[in-house]
């Protein structure tokens, strides 16, 4: 479905920067936040609970195309010591 709405100019830069920071095309970046905001309609109410396992996997895995791909953090980027610091 396309739809097309008048956003006022400060919307429209905020979803531009956050699109922009995402490194995601804007469609795509506001797309992701009507499902974040819509998550429901995604799967008919009650639809998780009727898929398999294998449905489940498949429906999640084309959820996540798309994403930028994150390295994983480091153990020192995780360590108490790099998180509190001279605090711990």
């Amino acid at each position: 479905m396309t739809v097309t709405i008048e956003l006022p100019p400060e919307i429209e830069a905020g979803l531009l920067a956050q699109a922009k920071a995402e490194g995601l095309p804007l469609p795509i970046c506001v797309q992701r936040l009507l499902q974040i905001q819509f998550p429901q309609t995604q799967f008919p109410a009650g639809a998780t609970a009727l898929m398999t396992p294998a449905e489940r996997a498949t429906a999640w895995r084309e959820s996540v195309v798309g994403l930028p791909h994150t390295p994983p953090l480091s153990d020192r980027a995780i360590s108490r010591e790099s998180i509190y610091g001279d605090r711990a």
